[in-house]
This record gives C-alpha cells, sequence and structure tokens, in this order.
C-alpha cells in the first residue's frame, strides 16, 4: 500500500548511501512495522542494486530517482559528511523529511539554514546518533533523574584507539573535515551529555595531528597513501547551563583502546554504558561504598534506526521526536566550539541553548505496530 505524507500506515523510507553503515540500518529497519522501507539510493548505482537485493528492498536507483517516488515519505541520509546538506536539502525540496547521519551538516550555518527551510516546508529533520534511545543511556538517563548519584556535578568521557583506518576499507574521509574522532565519535558521547545534563554553555579544548598521511590496512585500497586534514587528538572541557562540567578526550592516535564514560554527583558515581552502544551494563559506586554494583538495564538495544521509528510515529501523530535536528544541531555547535577554542586558545561560549529530550518510556516499543495496516512485501519489515 501507497501511503501518502500525513496519511496512516507504515512510513515510506528511502536509503540514500549504500555504503558501510546501510546494512546496520537496513537490518534494523525492516523489523520495525511502523516503517516500510521502499528503495536504497547511491550515486553507485550498481553499488545500491546490490544492497536492496541483499535485503530485498524492490526499488534501488540514483538519489534523484527515488527521491522522486512518490511513496518515499522520509529519507534516511547515510551519504558521506560532505554531502549531508546537499542530500537532505534535496530531499526536503522534494517534500520528504529527513533522518541523516551524524554530523547534520559539516558546519552550523549549514544546519540552521537546512532546519528553518524545514520548518518552512512544514517537514521534520532527525539526526543520528540514536544511540541514546537505547537501553543503556536511557537506564542511565533514569539512575540519575532517580537520585542514585545526588546531584549531578560532572562527567568525565574518553574515547581513543588508533583509528578505523585498520579495518574500514575506503577511511579517508574519517580524516577530513566533517570527520575526526570529534565528528566521528563526538556525537555519541555530546549528544548523551546533552541529554542528561541539558544545554553545554561554554567550551574550552586543545588538539593535535599526530601523522599528516595514514594508510589503509585492509580492502582492495590496503596500502593506499591518504592525507590527514583534521585534528586526531581532542581534549574538551564543557560547562553546562545546569552546572554540571565534564572532561571529553576524543582520540585516533592512542594503541591502548580505551571507553569511559563515567559521572560524579553529590552521593556517588555512575559508570555509563559506551555512548556508540545500545546495551549495558550501568554500574554505581556510591560513596563509602568501595564496591560497584550492577543497576537494571531496560529498553531496547535493537541498532541504529530507533530514531527512524520514533520520528515515523511524529510523523503521523505531530508530537515530539528526540533525535531531533534541534539537537543534532547543538551537539555541532557543541563540536564547531571544541574546533574554535583549539584553534584560539581561549574559552568559548554557545549562545544557542536547546531542550534536552524526553526519556523513552521504558515499555517503549518500536516492534509495535501503532500507525494502522498496510500491505508489507519480501524485505519491508513484518505485517502489522
Amino acid at each position: 500500500m501507497t501511503t501518502a505524507p500525513g496519511g496512516a500506515g507504515p512510513v515510506g523510507v528511502a536509503v540514500v548511501g549504500a555504503g558501510v553503515i546501510s546494512a546496520q540500518y537496513l537490518r534494523t529497519l525492516s523489523r520495525f512495522p511502523d516503517v516500510r522501507i521502499v528503495a536504497v539510493a547511491d550515486l553507485d548505482e550498481e553499488r545500491a542494486a546490490s544492497v536492496a537485493r541483499t535485503h530485498g528492498i524492490p526499488v534501488s536507483g540514483g538519489p534523484a530517482d527515488v527521491l522522486a517516488l512518490p511513496e518515499v515519505e522520509l529519507v534516511v541520509n547515510l551519504t558521506v559528511p560532505a554531502a549531508h546538506a546537499q542530500v537532505a536539502t534535496a530531499a526536503l525540496r522534494a517534500g520528504k523529511h529527513v533522518y541523516g547521519e551524524k554530523p547534520l551538516t559539516l558546519v552550523p550555518a549549514e544546519a540552521e539554514k537546512l532546519l528553518a527551510e524545514a520548518s518552512e516546508r512544514g517537514l521534520l529533520v532527525g539526526n543520528a546518533p540514536d544511540t541514546f534511545l537505547g537501553a543503556g543511556l536511557q537506564s542511565a538517563l533514569r539512575a540519575v533523574a532517580a537520585g542514585h548519584i545526588g546531584a549531578p556535578v560532572a562527567a568525565t568521557t574518553v574515547t581513543q584507539g588508533l583509528g578505523p583506518e585498520a579495518w574500514h576499507p575506503d577511511p579517508a574521509f574519517f580524516y577530513q573535515p566533517g570527520a575526526g574522532p570529534l565528528f566521528d565519535l563526538g556525537p555519541y558521547y555530546l549528544t548523551s551529555l546533552v541529554a542528561l545534563f541539558g544545554s553545554v554553555e561554554q567550551v574550552a579544548a586543545t588538539a593535535a595531528r599526530a601523522r599528516a598521511e595514514r594508510v589503509v590496512g585492509s580492502g582492495p585500497r590496503a596500502g593506499q597513501v591518504f592525507p590527514v586534514d583534521v585534528p586526531t587528538h581532542v581534549s574538551s572541557l564543557l560547562r553546562f547551563a545546569s552546572g554540571v562540567r565534564a572532561h571529553s578526550t576524543f582520540s585516533f592516535d592512542s594503541a591502548l583502546p580505551r571507553i569511559r564514560f563515567e559521572i560524579t554527583g553529590t552521593e556517588g558515581t555512575l559508570s555509563v554504558p559506551d555512548p556508540n552502544t545500545f546495551g549495558g551494563p550501568l554500574k554505581l559506586l556510591p560513596n563509602g561504598s568501595g564496591t560497584w554494583r550492577e543497576l537494571p538495564v531496560r529498553g531496547r538495544t535493537d541498532g541504529r534506526g530507533l530514531g527512524v521509528v520514533d520520528m515515523a510515529r511524529a510523523v503521523r501523530g505531530g508530537g515530539p521526536h528526540r533525535a531531533s535536528g534541534a539537537l543534532a544541531l547543538h551537539v555541532l555547535q557543541t563540536m564547531t566550539a571544541i574546533t574554535h577554542s583549539a584553534h584560539r586558545a581561549e574559552f568559548v561560549p554557545l549562545a544557542a541553548q536547546v531542550v534536552p529530550p524526553d526519556p523513552l518510556p521504558e515499555d517503549w516499543d518500536p516492534e509495535e505496530p501503532t500507525l494502522g495496516t498496510g500491505s508489507r512485501g519480501p524485505g519491508k519489515g513484518k505485517s502489522p
């Protein structure tokens, strides 16, 4: 069944960008009855066709062809960061809602223009990461709200390793503007911090680039040298409008892999799960205890696409969606301020504020059909 925008039944979805990350989205979204995957697009139409065959999706082609399909209501934009603004704008002008991979755009001015155009057209913009909608981070939100650590005082986050070139077959874009450890990994941590503590008010940072070139480590391009045009080690201090402080480090330069996310409160410390995942564990160390104990982790661990189904329900119901363009814009503004601070060696304030998203209900279920009936062919998800 084809459903017009604002109608009833599953929301028709097209994926634009058939790269590595598309498989994760397609596997997850195919299980959700409130969305119906109708097409895959890529500049490389043969790659789009291959992905469509693998996942049983009926239509593939170039981006312009797919955006012209009337049954497509929501575009999942999985292109490289440099193309995010162009593809999202084209989708809006074709009358489609847009959910994109992070970052929202390369610079805040592009993102502000994008959100303004969406508002003028009565369309929604959403953006990754949606990992903060998973069981681990949602349980952390509930633990903080329940007062398990008292009043939050500060947070420490660290994500470090040697970068993706050892395993990714085409890693050069990770080292171009719009990526690097800050823009590639930062959104997971910063989105979670904003969901926990609200808007960032001021930042300070330092940054470094360990090497001017890197080498592809696997796949058909193995041995190929490519340039590094962004900092590969960033250390930042953040002050939130709520009064909480955070210290966050993002690095592609460390032989010692490390992932750390801790929240210190007046009554204890919370060890938060990796925000690039959807699960646990979640651990509490009360003041004076000396012994960590695990807290219950409840919620969804399906994978990338939770934000898409939450947005699809907002398309039909008119309510708010959590992985919103406004949230992504604030995270982009924060990362841009961090970049400017590192370059200028000064504190940088953020004028714009954002309302943190409402937590998900504990029993929120993306596999529950909530949008009415619709026919669904192979590869388009389970029947409602």
